[in-house]
């Protein structure tokens, strides 16, 4: 259980259509942090973005083939994140990854 203090934020930049097999990267990602017993993740949805490639990400209307940015935010204790990502070598497709230190002023719902 994490508790109110300094932590880690790991970000993982990636897309939509980013796959590990047949399974979704992000789905895929964000199960295995959960299994790993890391404190939490969440999946934001971007609007527009690009990375190495230059590739722009984009909403198209009318379009049935979007492939939007996505990042998946995970907080836990450094070593904890760390092992993690050491897990993630073997998929492809991901981008970007970065920790950044956080203060965790409440973790959970109060009395729970």
């Amino acid at each position: 259980m994490l508790s109110p203090g300094q932590a880690v934020l790991l970000r993982i930049y990636t897309d939509e259509h980013a796959l590990h097999g047949d399974q979704s990267l992000v789905d895929l990602i964000v199960r295995n942090a959960r299994q790993a017993g890391l404190a939490g993740a969440t999946v934001l949805r971007g609007r527009l973005g690009f990375g190495q490639a230059s590739h722009l990400h984009a909403h198209r209307p009318f379009s049935l083939d979007d492939n939007l940015p996505v990042v998946i935010e995970l907080v836990d204790l450094e070593p904890a994140l760390r092992a993690f990502v050491g897990e993630l070598d073997g998929f492809g497709g991901i981008g970007l990854i970065t920790f950044e230190k956080v203060e965790v002023v409440r973790y959970g719902r109060p009395g729970s």
